[in-house]
Formats: C-alpha cells, sequence, structure tokens
C-alpha cells in the first residue's frame, strides 16, 4: 500500500460500494475529482444517493465492471477471493487495498483525530464534526453511520483536520496513524476475532503507540479496562472524564451521551477551540441514525431505532429510554447479532434484556457467520425470563411487527435493537 499515490489515482472502484463505511470513502475520492464506480448485491438508498451524486454504480456484480483503466479497487473484508471482480481486479494486476487501508491512504495525510473504543464512536465523531464545523474548521469526516443534520456519512472539508471513525475490528484501525486518538471505552466485543479482553487492550496498545509524536490519547484514565494500556506512553494523555458535565443539555438522553460529549468536549478544548461553542453545538447536535433514533409513532406509542448489539450497549439505550419516558412501560424488539457475540455474552444479554417490561426477541442475525455454537434466540429468551417474566421469542420480522401492533399502546414507549435486519421493523410500524 505505500507505493500507491493516491494523487495520482484518477479512477476507484468499489466492492461492496453500498456499506456504510465504503460509501463514505467513495464520497471522499469523488469530493477529491477522482472517477468513482462501485457494486453491490443489491441497489439501496446508499447506492441511488451515490449515483445521484456522481458515482457509477453498478447493480451486478460482474468481471465486466473491472476495467483496465481503474487505478485502485476497494474491497470490504468480507469478500471473497474467487468473487468474480476481485478475480478480474487480480487478473489484471491492478493495485488493490481493502476498505481500512484505503482508509490510511485517504486519511493519514491529514491533521487525523481517530475515535475509537467498544461503544459510541460513531456519536463521539458526529458530536466532534458538529463542533469542528461550529468553530469554522472546515473538517473532512468520515462517521460510521449518517448523520442527522446532513443525512450523509462523510463531509468534504478544506483544512488539516479529517475526523475519522476507527473500528477494532481485526485490528483494522492500525491502519490509521493519528494525531489525536479518542479512546471512549473499552470491553471484549468482536469476540470471533479477539479471543479475549487482554486481546483487545493489545489492539487498543498498538493503535496508541501509532499516535503521531507530539499527538495526545484522550480517554478515561480511570476506567481498568484502559488503564493497562497507558502505561508508559510516550505521548501525552488527558482524561475526558474531566469535563463530563452531568448538566449539559442534550437532545439525546442518557450517561453514555453525556460521556461521549465530555470526549468530544476535550478534544475541542486541547485544540483551543472555545469549549463555550463546543457546547452550544452539542445542544444542537441532533443524533445520528439508529442511535437511539426516533423514527415516529405506532398506536400513539413513540418508537425509536437503536443499532444496541451488545450487552452494555442494550443497557445504556434502556437508561435512556427511562430519562426521557420516566412514566411510560418499556417496550423492546431485540434481534441478536452474530452467533459467536450472542453465546460468548450470553448471561449477559438475558441480565440487560431483563431491564425492560417486555421484550420480543427475534432469530440471530447470522452476518458472516454460521452457526458453529449451536445457540439460538429461543434460548436467549427462556434465559432472559429469569430476570423478567414478560420475554418471548418470535421466528420472524412479520411476526414481530404484527404482534407489537396488538400489544403497544400510548403508555408504552417502543425501542426496536440490534445491528441486523431488525430495522425494517421499526419502518413499518411508524409506516
Amino acid at each position: 500500500m505505500s507505493s500507491i499515490n493516491a494523487d495520482k489515482i484518477k479512477k476507484v472502484h468499489f466492492i461492496g460500494i453500498g456499506g456504510i463505511g465504503m460509501s463514505a470513502l467513495a464520497r471522499y475520492f469523488l469530493s477529491e475529482k477522482k472517477q468513482v464506480s462501485g457494486s453491490d448485491r443489491s441497489l439501496t438508498p446508499i447506492t441511488e444517493a451515490l449515483n445521484s451524486e456522481g458515482v457509477q454504480i453498478f447493480g451486478e456484480q460482474s468481471a465486466d465492471n473491472i476495467t483496465k483503466d481503474i487505478g485502485l479497487v476497494v474491497y470490504t473484508e468480507a469478500m471473497s477471493t474467487d468473487h468474480p471482480e476481485m478475480e478480474a481486479a487480480q487478473k489484471m494486476k491492478l493495485p488493490m487495498v481493502n476498505y481500512f487501508e484505503a482508509l490510511g491512504l485517504a486519511m493519514n495525510p491529514y491533521y487525523l483525530i481517530a475515535v475509537a473504543g467498544t461503544h459510541g464512536k460513531t456519536t463521539t465523531t458526529a458530536m466532534l464534526a458538529d463542533i469542528f464545523e461550529a468553530s469554522e474548521k472546515d473538517p473532512t469526516v468520515v462517521v460510521g453511520s449518517l448523520r442527522a443534520k446532513t443525512k450523509s456519512n462523510y463531509r468534504a472539508g478544506r483544512s488539516k483536520y479529517a475526523i475519522v471513525e476507527a473500528c477494532e475490528y481485526k485490528r483494522d484501525f492500525l491502519h490509521l496513524k493519528p494525531d489525536v486518538l479518542v479512546i471512549t471505552n473499552l470491553e471484549h466485543e468482536h469476540v470471533d476475532y479477539y479471543k479475549d479482553l487482554a486481546d483487545v487492550q493489545s489492539a487498543f496498545r498498538s493503535l496508541a503507540e501509532q499516535v503521531n509524536e507530539g499527538g495526545v490519547v484522550i480517554t478515561d484514565t480511570a476506567n481498568p479496562n484502559i488503564a493497562p494500556i497507558l502505561n508508559e506512553l510516550e505521548v501525552k494523555v488527558i482524561n475526558y472524564q474531566d469535563l463530563l458535565d452531568l448538566s449539559l443539555p442534550l437532545k439525546q438522553p442518557g450517561l453514555h451521551n453525556r460521556l461521549n460529549a465530555a470526549a468530544a468536549l476535550s478534544v475541542a478544548k486541547y485544540e483551543k477551540l472555545s469549549v463555550e461553542e463546543a457546547k452550544e453545538a452539542l445542544g444542537d447536535f441532533s443524533g445520528t441514525w439508529r442511535r437511539f433514533e426516533y423514527k415516529g409513532t405506532c398506536n400513539n406509542a413513540p418508537v425509536y431505532d437503536d443499532y444496541a448489539h451488545h450487552p452494555t450497549e442494550i443497557r445504556a439505550t434502556v437508561d435512556a429510554a427511562r430519562e426521557l419516558y420516566p412514566d411510560k412501560r418499556l417496550v423492546m424488539l431485540f434481534q441478536p447479532h452474530t452467533y459467536t457475540r450472542t453465546a460468548a455474552l450470553f448471561d449477559d444479554f438475558a441480565r440487560a434484556l431483563g431491564l425492560a417490561d417486555e421484550v420480543l426477541i427475534m432469530p440471530i442475525y447470522a452476518a458472516r457467520e454460521e452457526n458453529t455454537t449451536g445457540v439460538t434466540s429461543r434460548e436467549l429468551a427462556v434465559k432472559a425470563l429469569e430476570f423478567n417474566n414478560n420475554v418471548r421469542y418470535v421466528d420472524s420480522a412479520d411476526a414481530a411487527e404484527q404482534d407489537l401492533r396488538l400489544i403497544i399502546t400510548d403508555q408504552d414507549v417502543l425501542v426496536v435493537m440490534g445491528a441486523g435486519t431488525v430495522t425494517t421493523v421499526a419502518k413499518e410500524l411508524v409506516r
């Protein structure tokens, strides 16, 4: 990858362009006046938006989409090597990089602010985008969701600043060389790759060691999972808890969002931006897609859509809903995401789901996995009954939608939760 000169690339092709990260990077190269094309298995609102912005979209993935004039091929890690476009690009000996290698290629030349952590990356990145915009710093931003403010996952800036969400899966964030590294929090996650917490900590330690000379790590220094990775770091470390403001007015409820705000404010202070202006920007911050996103009502009950797919995230979302609607009954539809995560965190999931008043659990969303563990959502529902006697399994999204239309009233608040296809239920309920 080091031999690739991005300035000399004229055409970039994305295999799997419909992903949230891939589409953001496609927008970056488009803003750099490159010719951009891409393919995906199906056309979606994201690919339709890219097409309207000037990206050539192929609705079928075929070797014919690969031409010799392509200067760089970007592919998702989930792409198999025998994929027809992958094979065609290899046969033509075109330069090929995965998404995270391309992200580093594009963003490392900037003054890079990278936001990492098990939870809160997306929200904190989007908060920083709003703060730097309000401070007229004109940042380039890549965020792992759609900002409610702009309905986009990318912002083209013309300053030295780039703000990027940094994912730890498979140590992919090690392609980044940050000047400012934010670590929101740290837990054992991506259990199909990381064998334990220490393995996750080793990845974050490696990233912290890649912070450029004179840079800074901004994190919760008292967090027992984070403290070990900070020992004898050669760069400055700042505790974002010092700027935690429990009275800060935010449109997004919950302590977790106040912690995200504290991390964002700490970056602003370090970069010598006005903290008061930053707080004003946070007060106007309207969130991101699928992060406790208000969708509308069903039977006069407010309906929210949330990406939470880890027990800690479920607890945080439950707390947020309770804070916003203290007098309403909390109904939750949950879809577990991946078999390995569900099996490894089985008891924790059951306890977290027990915090709602009524819970429906859909079949596990497999994503990239085969079920080698044997775990099922039905078993999870049975386990959750130990903590809440109003939990049941539903075998499909259609069944969940039908059940919810019958049970929710104006005395309820509904949260549709998970990283898989469960989001479609929220859309249908408020249609």
